[in-house]
């Protein structure tokens, strides 16, 4: 798969997508070719993929891509992190700076906290950071919600060192907490708050910003506003499929939004997933696209303990939401492009507006998902897909 090979996996990830969707058969043919495409085109790209394309770039490396060893990238971390001034870890460790840049850079994902410190270590920039956390790890940009990511952000925007940052977090430790504001405690705080903190000109600004969410630092981990956008989608959802049930020639009974449940929407969104001998959806190790979907599936489990705050929103969650919403929509559109155009830009300002990075292309996910959008049938070619995923001559290429 000589795509894979690219630096750019943006740009192999689209080459893919409209092989797929240009093809002259993708009107017969649409879920085969989405799962061909998966199967073979398409990988999971890990944290260490990203890392080493950064650094390859940055380092100005001259060789194939391919023939850099694991070797030459630690030697370059070392170097960069010496000349920085930076430890090998936030805590004291007695892990060597060699042994723990091996496992950056061989690991699919990493804590939050790895990005920060490599962006001291390798002098990044606030929008190379950002782009770790929203397309490396598929999690939320800097939250202005956490001090110890305020601080790195403002040390970073500010080619500050890692001393500094040592400084300041010393200086939080020993703030007394300080009331919000009451019009701004009524708001939704990661918004408000990420305004604030955009807008630290100075020291004394960041330690009266930082004394004012260190009365904060208690609540939930939950991002409210995530929490609030899936709610939203969700109530929808249920809506749309209470119409499904009410419609239906063999309905005895009306149905209301609320009568609709976490295994309800299992059941439509999961529709062709096997399920074992307890009802339960067969694991999803057994899937073909296991590598390229794990937890992308949408279970009344993961549902249920969304709604329960056990577990935090993920962008997958959103997505999914709103491509039902518009699979179950389709007769709202004049053609497949505006259907399209119209799904990619809601998805991306929902996505924006709860601090995570518009629509990944290159997360095969993602993909699947626009692929489906453009099909005549995006539910059923959804639920095609991840059948085919499961017969017994789906497997990895």
């Amino acid at each position: 798969m000589e795509h894979l090979n690219s630096l750019d996996y943006t740009e192999t990830a689209w080459e893919s997508f409209y092989a797929a969707v240009d093809n002259g058969n993708f009107a017969d043919k649409d879920a085969e070719l989405i799962f061909e495409t998966l199967n073979t085109k398409m990988r999971f790209i890990s944290f260490s993929d990203y890392l080493k394309r950064y650094i390859y770039k940055r380092a100005g490396l001259t060789e194939s891509f391919e023939s850099v060893d694991t070797s030459t990238y630690q030697q370059i971390i070392k170097a960069s992190f010496a000349d920085n001034n930076t430890p090998c870890s936030f805590k004291p460790t007695t892990a060597k700076l060699s042994a723990l840049s091996k496992n950056w850079l061989t690991q699919d994902a990493v804590k939050r906290n790895v990005v920060f410190l490599l962006a001291f270590g390798l002098n990044m920039n606030v929008e190379d950071v950002n782009m770790f956390l929203t397309k490396a790890l598929c999690e939320q940009g800097i939250n202005p919600k956490d001090p110890f990511e305020v601080i790195c952000w403002y040390c970073i925007k500010n080619g500050y060192s890692y001393l500094k940052f040592e400084k300041l977090y010393e200086i939080y430790e020993n703030l007394e907490p300080k009331p919000m504001r009451e019009n701004i405690a009524n708001f939704d705080k990661t918004v408000v708050l990420s305004c604030s903190m955009n807008s630290l000109e100075n020291d004394r600004a960041l330690i009266d910003y930082l004394a004012t969410i260190k009365g904060t630092v208690g609540d939930s981990l939950m991002d409210h506003t995530a929490y609030n956008t899936f709610l939203s989608l969700y109530d929808e959802a249920r809506r749309i499929i209470a119409r499904m049930y009410n419609s239906a020639e063999d309905s005895h009974k009306y149905y209301s939004k609320d009568d609709i449940t976490e295994s309800d929407f299992e059941r439509i969104i999961c529709s062709s997933v096997p399920k074992d001998r307890h009802g339960n959806l067969t694991v999803m190790g057994k899937s073909a696209l296991n590598g390229l979907f794990h937890g992308k599936r949408f279970s009344r489990q993961h549902i249920g303990e969304i709604l329960a705050k056990e577990t935090s929103v993920t962008r997958f969650d959103l997505i999914t939401l709103n491509f039902f919403i518009f699979s179950q929509n389709t007769d709202r559109f004049k053609n497949v492009r505006e259907r399209y155009t119209e799904f990619t830009d809601s998805t991306d300002r929902m996505l924006e507006n709860c601090f995570l990075n518009s629509l990944i292309v290159q997360n095969p996910y993602e993909c699947f998902v626009l692929m489906c959008i453009v099909s005549d049938d995006p539910l059923g070619t959804y639920a095609d897909v991840w059948e085919m995923s499961y017969n017994k001559e789906g497997s990895r290429a």
